[in-house]
């Protein structure tokens, strides 16, 4: 849609006004406040002083938000956009949030409101049972990664990833160099200890080749559990700025990574067993006639 609006960040009168215009809301000057941790877009929660009927509003800048030092392409708001268009029809659980409006010529995305859900982290803090949100995610993973190939996608005209590069560096290289970011005195310690293991690089090194050359399906690329709420109709993953034509076992891996990660640093590693488990049982019954990423390559990205 054409529009006159202010490029954001905006104020809540102009968010107000815009939405009004575009038909999806009822007060021209909203209540504005902050959603989520914000790293790379600009997000608010958008409530009405009339109906108190909310929505999530996100604006790419041409600068991540968090980190304004990186430059990056405004455009990655379409890929998420895309994102849940493309899935819509392989997701009858509802795992991608409803988009209520998408302006190209703004860089907007106006998503529903999922309020006080719980994110996928703070439940794997607290030990909650989790192997069905696990099996369900898996599932949805599975069903895009078998129906969304390259030959589909390229098709579709879908645009590769704007900041999947500097995604991958920060995963797989910037943490095996001295740099500057700043870290608690304990992990500057260990991290210091890993940057000192060239075996450890080599192997990053290795996993970043696959995770650049494989283009085999429609990834998500960050399907960690900041992302991911569990909603009153089960689990719902956000933010698929990053999603590209990639490997299906990163996906994959980055979901079973997490579970790991909780339950090792509490010293009680078979914890991660049963949502690990049903992720993969989930991804496995879900892919059809599509054989599964060797379980390996999987756990080589968890780790």
């Amino acid at each position: 849609m054409k529009t006159n609006a202010p490029q954001g960040p905006w104020t809540a009168r102009e968010l107000g006004q815009f939405l009004c215009d575009a038909g999806q809301f009822d007060d021209p000057d909203p209540e504005l406040e902050k959603a989520g941790d914000g790293n790379i877009n600009w997000v608010r929660r958008v409530r009405s002083k009339v109906s108190g009927e909310t929505r999530i509003v996100k604006h790419a800048g041409p600068r991540l938000e968090r980190f304004p030092e990186y430059q990056a392409d405004p455009g990655r708001i379409e890929t998420e956009y895309r994102y849940y268009e493309l899935t819509r029809p392989l997701d009858p659980d509802g795992v991608c949030p409803r988009v209520c409006l998408f302006d190209r010529e703004q860089h907007l995305l106006v998503l529903e409101d999922l309020g006080a859900a719980e994110r996928l982290d703070e439940a794997l803090a607290r030990d909650a049972i989790l192997e069905e949100p696990f099996a369900i995610l898996g599932g949805f993973l599975a069903r895009v990664h078998a129906a969304l190939g390259a030959e589909p996608l390229a098709a579709l005209g879908f645009p590769d990833s704007p900041i999947r590069e500097l995604h991958g560096d920060h995963i797989f290289t910037l943490p095996y160099q001295n740099n500057e970011f700043p870290l608690p005195p304990g992990l500057e310690a260990r991290a210091g200890q890993l940057r000192e293991d060239p075996a450890l690089a080599a192997i990053a090194r290795a996993a970043y080749g696959r995770f650049r050359e494989n283009r085999r399906a429609l990834v998500h690329a960050d399907v960690q559990p900041g992302n991911i709420l569990l909603a009153s109709r089960g689990p719902v993953l956000l933010d698929a700025e990053i999603a590209h034509c990639g490997d299906p076992a990163f996906d994959v891996g980055t979901l079973m990574a997490h579970p790991w990660i909780t339950h090792i640093a509490r010293g009680n590693p078979g914890a991660a067993a049963p949502p690990t488990r049903a992720a993969w049982k989930g991804y496995q019954e879900a892919l059809g006639d599509m054989p599964p990423p060797p379980f390996e390559e999987v756990a080589l990205y968890a780790a």
